[in-house]
């Protein structure tokens, strides 16, 4: 969205509230009047939508106990801390980065892991190749956009679609917080043995079903 440079002659003692605020809440002068403008207008910027966006999440994630968010007002990004049920229980963190507008996506989910076991390292990226597969296969002729896809060493990351509709930032909310709920779920019950490929695929199936928000 653009930005234009415009000149305000406000009173000194406004303008040192202002700043008070504006540190106290983790933003500068400029991003804080224009947020209180927009609000006074009625008119949704991009920023006040990615922070009620990850809101609901860490809303949404607080009653879990499998993952645990961690989210800063006013910033563009959440995390959320959750543990595989293998040996000494290493640490999966999800991160959420949501766009301010254009492109193909509103945002990027990543998956990061530390490991030093060579299983698990080749259990998750199985798990990942094998969700790519699945979403290429079922979920892909849904959206809106194709998602994108990369694996790292100890990262995996796909692109949030526009969904292909008009949603409201609780409903995004709720769509993203199933799915990485989902994801979470599968990849723990697939690392552990509890299900192999056929059962993962066929719990996708059953959810992808019950949901009409695509991301």
């Amino acid at each position: 969205m653009k930005k234009t440079l415009y000149s305000l002659m406000l009173q000194d003692e406004v303008v040192r509230e202002v700043d008070l605020l504006a540190h106290r809440l983790g933003t500068n002068r400029s991003a804080l009047i224009n947020q209180i403008l927009a609000e006074y207008v009625n008119y949704t910027t991009p920023e006040r939508r990615i922070n009620d966006i990850l809101s609901a999440i860490e809303r949404f994630m607080a009653p879990s106990a499998d993952l645990i968010p961690f989210f800063a007002p006013n910033s563009s990004t959440m995390s959320l801390k959750s543990s595989l049920e293998y040996k000494y229980r290493p640490t999966v963190k999800y991160e959420v980065e949501l766009y301010r507008g254009g492109g193909t996506s509103i945002g990027e989910l990543s998956v990061i892991f530390r490991t030093q076991s060579v299983p698990l390292i080749q259990s998750m990226t199985e798990f990942f190749r094998l969700w790519k597969r699945i979403e290429d296969t079922w979920l892909a002729p849904r959206l809106t956009a194709p998602a994108e896809y990369a694996l790292y060493d100890g990262k995996f990351t796909r692109s949030l679609a526009y969904p292909g509709q008009d949603c409201t930032s609780q409903e995004l909310a709720e769509a993203m917080s199933a799915y990485i709920t989902l994801f979470d779920r599968l990849m723990k019950n697939y690392v552990s043995g509890r299900m192999d490929a056929h059962d993962v695929e066929t719990a996708y199936r059953t959810w992808l079903q019950g949901t009409d928000l695509y991301l």
